[in-house]
């Protein structure tokens, strides 16, 4: 006899969750696959705290670019490191900062503020 496992659904799954609440979630769920891996965030940040031990400043690449946050370690480094996340909002790469202190790279990634783009006609 043979059991296998049986996973249940409510039929009453609440859809209305904005597509932000869905890809933070696929983010964090991301992160809990890499154990040297902790996310937090507020209203204006999301900070990233990855292990990498045996790594100088000089051996890391860490590449921006809109909703995508790139770590590579360089050619020759003693330990290949890469990893990719996807963020839910964009990010300003301007305000963002990172630092190498006892083997944990910590990124203070700033979310981009949006800004309407509405426009008023005037009524002829």
């Amino acid at each position: 006899m043979f059991f296998a496992p049986v996973i249940r659904r409510s039929p009453y799954v609440a859809r209305s969750a904005a597509p932000a609440d869905f890809a933070l979630q696929r983010f964090m769920q991301s992160t809990l696959a890499n154990p040297g891996t902790s996310v937090s965030q507020d209203d204006k940040t999301v900070t990233l705290q990855i292990d990498v031990p045996g790594l100088s400043r000089e051996q890391l690449n860490v590449t921006i670019e809109g909703q995508q946050v790139r770590l590579a370690s360089v050619e020759g480094a003693p330990r290949q490191v890469q990893r990719a996340w996807e963020l839910a909002d964009e990010i300003d790469a301007s305000a963002s900062s990172a630092k190498l202190e006892n083997g944990v790279l910590t990124l203070v990634l700033a979310k981009v503020v949006p800004e309407s783009r509405a426009t008023q006609l005037t009524i002829g």
